[in-house]
């Protein structure tokens, strides 16, 4: 499925801006910038991931709302 046509794993709506490239569940790998967001307001964030569209919006959303970023990383290809 291409990039473009892919869909928020969890609403099943959003476009998504982040992959989890360790996930709990293989289901739920692609969030979109609500539900992604929503996962680090929780508490929840995602530990392993790749941004999708070459900008950084799952870094500021951890930069804003978690204090703890330095135990999650970025993967590179």
């Amino acid at each position: 499925m291409g990039a473009h046509s892919r869909k928020c794993d969890w609403c099943g709506s959003g476009t998504p801006i982040v992959r989890d490239m360790e996930p709990l569940n293989s289901a739920f790998q692609y969030w979109c910038e609500e539900c992604a967001r929503a996962l680090v307001i929780k508490g929840d964030p995602i530990e392993t991931y790749r941004e999708l569209d070459g900008e950084p919006i799952y870094g500021r959303l951890l930069d804003e709302h978690c204090a703890l970023k330095r135990f999650y990383s970025f993967a590179t290809a």
